[in-house]
């Protein structure tokens, strides 16, 4: 019977990239497992077929020959998918390598769960370093300005001694003799092939005969770093400035990870903000209130501002000074400043003050429309609770 088409037994169309063919497998793969179709007995073959056509497929110099050749590429003695030769192309999951064929499907299936090796195993020798988290308080004038600012940090950094090698004198490792370099070592379990990490190697893949002395073999010693940090203005509490490869440094000599400074604002004594916007609560006196004036307010830049109180103004009302409150981050434009007027009643009266104020009371009968106002409604409230 004539074997057929790759790419139809995984479903997948000619022109389809590696990842394409890797999620086509996947899929036929977990419909096909044996496992799975106790009651189909044709699923163990129709199983082996997928692994066979994806052993050829996933291999790029495979692939070419299979997309010019087709299967005649891997007939006598080529090595290839059926036969189980070994030839030029290598071999694939024949007929009495079911159980290479099952841990490959396993691996695949659930290495994204298990550290398969889909990242690459040890091959990948040279880790990343991890980020680093840095909490930064700036005050709102800080905020306001701008400002360039010098943090201590402490991270791993590449060792010096070692050049990041982990071998005495910067010598580079050497491959590890119980994984052959790939991190991972294989042990047949019955049916089975179970994979785990190589303990001589700890996954890495090479091992350092004569560790460096400074870092143990790591490549990298703990140091505090002293960092310059441009804060731009108009940050927020929250706001997060990423720093790329400032973070700890990379094992074995890899890429450091990044540093993420957060930014967190100190409250104000003064301002109260609000994204762009600055708030300002300014007492005034009774007599200002009530017949106008000036008050001289406080900006955020340092300077000053004199803005009119209306006659008959009371607490709570606002007034605005446009452009005056914080800038946008990563421009925008600026916001403004409100200013709320908080009528102030006056304490520590002396005896001339008091009747003064009497006085005042006694002829500003018709001068508190509010007040006025509300008593009337109240009078009307009592008066319909009568029976």
């Amino acid at each position: 019977m004539a074997k057929r088409d790759y790419y139809e037994v995984l479903g997948a169309s000619r022109g389809a990239t590696a990842e394409e063919l890797k999620k086509a497998y996947r899929a036929k793969a977990k419909e096909l497992h044996p496992d799975r179709n106790a009651d189909n007995p044709n699923a163990e073959a129709q199983f082996k077929e997928v692994n066979e056509a994806y052993e050829v497929l996933k291999d790029e110099q495979k692939k070419a020959a299979y997309d010019r050749f087709g299967h005649a590429a891997f007939e006598g003695g080529m090595g290839g998918g059926g036969g189980g030769g070994r030839g030029p192309f290598g071999g694939g999951a024949g007929q009495g390598d079911f159980a290479s064929a099952f841990s490959d499907v396993f691996e695949d299936l659930f290495g994204d769960f298990m550290g398969g090796r889909g990242q690459g195993g040890g091959r990948n020798r040279a880790a990343r370093g991890s980020d680093l988290r840095y909490n930064l308080r700036v005050t709102l004038e800080e905020a306001f300005r701008g400002s360039q600012k010098t943090i201590q940090v402490p991270s791993s950094v590449t060792c010096d001694a070692c050049r990041g090698t982990g071998a005495e004198g910067g010598a580079e490792p050497v491959t590890c003799p119980t994984c052959s370099g790939m991190g991972k070592v294989r042990a047949q379990q019955g049916f089975f092939t179970v994979e785990r990490t190589c303990p001589t190697c700890n996954g890495m893949g090479q091992i350092v005969k004569n560790p460096c002395r400074s870092c143990g073999g790591s490549g990298r010693v703990e140091r505090e770093r002293a960092l310059s940090v441009n804060i731009p203005a108009g940050v927020e509490t929250g706001t997060r400035i990423r720093l790329a490869g400032e973070g700890e440094a990379g094992l074995r000599g890899g890429p450091s990870g990044d540093l993420y400074i957060f930014i967190e604002v100190r409250e104000h004594p003064i301002f109260q903000r609000d994204g762009v916007n600055l708030y300002c609560r300014v007492p005034i006196s009774f007599a200002t209130a009530a017949l106008g004036g000036e008050v001289e307010v406080p900006t955020i830049d340092g300077g000053k501002s004199r803005v009119k109180v209306p006659p008959g103004t009371q607490t709570g009302k606002q007034l605005r000074l446009r452009a005056k409150g914080m800038p946008a981050l990563r421009g925008g434009g600026v916001g403004d400043m409100l200013i709320e007027l908080a009528v102030e009643t006056p304490v520590n009266l002396t005896q001339r003050q008091k009747d003064l104020l009497r006085e005042f009371e006694q002829l500003s009968e018709q001068n508190n429309p509010e007040g006025s106002s509300f008593f009337t409604k109240v009078k009307g409230f009592w008066d319909g609770m009568k029976p």
